[in-house]
């Protein structure tokens, strides 16, 4: 038996333990990488060269995961893209591929970097978590042989994927992703025979992960939600921002409080094509985000977040999000309605015309109600209360309900629905509702200056989105953002050669 003075430190290492395994919160980090890109070509480089120009990009996200734990986080997404760029074919990327095995082999690339044969990404990725004992979330790419035997293998014998892999604070990889959803311009990669819903556990929390695209799609992003009860998504992304309704940061933001969890977006960034936009999002609004389409700056992003937010009692409760909207009567339809377009989307318009009052605008079994109050109306301002209701086929093909109140470019009504980053009205109060045929719904509010409004407005259990004070910056759009994914085509290899 150990006398008292030696059970106390064990004791206190036992209760220490337990604390760990129960971490109420945990700090997470996101880093908005600007990309070190490779010169276009068809022709594939010489693998060295593309090993230098990953380790370029490497050493930049070596900084930031070292900053982010000495910051104290346990946990550091990167981006999409991060680590080589983009602009390849299927024959130029190769070189930068490497084979990623299933994370049940049980490997430290960091001690072990040729049990699966070269890996020096990985390798180095493994020792960056292993050295600052973090997480550390990054997206590769994955190649696999295949043969005649399988009816589906590509002509030059392997499969391609675009991949996030995780390493835990041994270096050890712990999960593996395929992207399902690939964007139209990917054609240098294949799509997984069937979607992943790959998960870990953590002493804080049970993570999910997938990547850009697949956000917008039920699987894999909802499944993970929904199905497997994930507290924190994981998601690297290169985002391309498109104004109303598909800036990064006010659509992922927007994801997290609609499905209820913690959201890890980090973005890469590249002006250029408007490529910007990260964040450390819950339930309840964004801890922390960073949209600059001014500099080519990277930023590291860090925040503390309940581990458990469904748990939490700052969690918002569920939402019945047609339940206000079905239970009032249309409101004043005396201005005129009019058709416009965003993103190749026909809206249907109704001008704000007074300081103040109530409208309801219609498309097919959606309609949108709006009661509102500007502080001033200016004659050189033109709001909109705007519905659509169908398929959107633009990049790819989903289902979309939205109610949105809406600043036009200009006073010409032509122009409502382009974009428009500035404004200059205030609203004292709004409560924008609609008659959703999905649970799926997602609040955005987005001010001048494309910036997010956390804690300035909330969502009724009843489906109303209202603002909770006078709007303390000019409003760029409110909108109730509804993905009905019954109605969505069958997922397709449209990407896929």
């Amino acid at each position: 038996m150990l006398p008292p003075q030696a059970l106390l430190p064990a004791v206190v290492f036992a209760l220490t333990a337990l604390q760990a395994l129960a971490s109420d919160t945990f700090i997470a980090a996101v880093y908005e990488h600007a990309v070190v890109l490779p010169e276009p070509t068809d022709k594939p480089v010489s693998p060295s060269r593309a090993l230098a120009l990953m380790n370029k990009n490497m050493d930049v996200l070596e900084g930031a995961i070292k900053e982010a734990a000495r910051q104290g986080a346990h946990i550091i997404v990167t981006p999409e893209d991060a680590i080589y760029g983009w602009q390849f074919t299927r024959e130029s990327i190769y070189p930068y591929l490497e084979d990623i095995p299933d994370p049940a082999v049980d490997w430290i690339p960091c001690t072990d970097p040729s049990r699966f044969g070269p890996a020096p990404v990985q390798e180095r990725l493994s020792c960056m978590a292993r050295n600052n004992s973090i997480y550390v979330v990054a997206n590769i790419g994955d190649k696999k042989l295949c043969d005649s035997s399988d009816p589906k293998c590509p002509e030059d014998g392997r499969y391609q994927y675009n991949t996030d892999v995780v390493f835990d604070t041994q270096g050890k990889l712990v999960a593996r992703y395929h992207k399902y959803n690939l964007f139209v311009v990917e054609s240098q990669f294949n799509y997984p025979k069937e979607p992943q819903a790959v998960t870990f556990e953590t002493p804080f929390g049970k993570f999910g992960i997938f990547t850009c695209f697949d956000i917008l799609f039920y699987e894999p992003a909802v499944v993970l939600v929904s199905k497997m009860q994930v507290d924190t998504v994981l998601f690297p992304t290169a985002w391309m921002n498109f104004l109303p309704f598909l800036t990064a940061i006010e659509f992922h933001s927007a994801w997290a409080m609609g499905m209820r969890v913690n959201v890890l977006a980090a973005n890469t960034h590249n002006t250029s094509i408007e490529m910007t936009g990260s964040g450390i999002y819950t339930p309840a609004g964004a801890k922390t985000y960073f949209y600059n389409m001014e500099t080519e700056d990277g930023r590291l992003l860090i925040a503390e977040l309940d581990a458990h937010p469904r748990l939490s009692p700052a969690s918002p409760p569920a939402v019945s999000w047609n339940s206000y909207a079905l239970s009032v009567e249309k409101f004043s339809q005396n201005d005129h309605e009019f058709t416009g377009v965003i993103f190749d989307d026909p809206f249907t318009f109704m001008e704000l015309s007074k300081p103040e009052g109530n409208l309801t605008v219609c498309q097919k079994d959606l309609c949108c109600h709006l009661r509102y109050k500007m502080a001033e109306k200016r004659d050189d301002e033109v709001y909109v209360l705007g519905v659509f209701d169908g398929l959107h086929v633009t990049e790819g093909q989903y289902y979309l309900q939205i109610c949105t109140l809406l600043k036009c470019p200009s006073t010409n009504l032509s122009m409502c629905g382009e974009s428009v980053e500035t404004a200059q009205t205030k609203f004292e109060m709004f409560s924008l509702s609609g008659t959703f045929g999905t649970s799926y719904v997602f609040p955005e509010v987005l001010y001048s200056g494309v910036q997010l409004a956390p804690g300035e407005f909330e969502v009724l259990t009843d489906g109303r989105l209202i603002n909770r004070n006078t709007t303390s910056k000019a409003v760029l759009s409110v909108t109730l953002l509804g993905r009905w994914y019954e109605k969505d085509p069958p997922h397709t290899d449209q990407a896929s050669p």
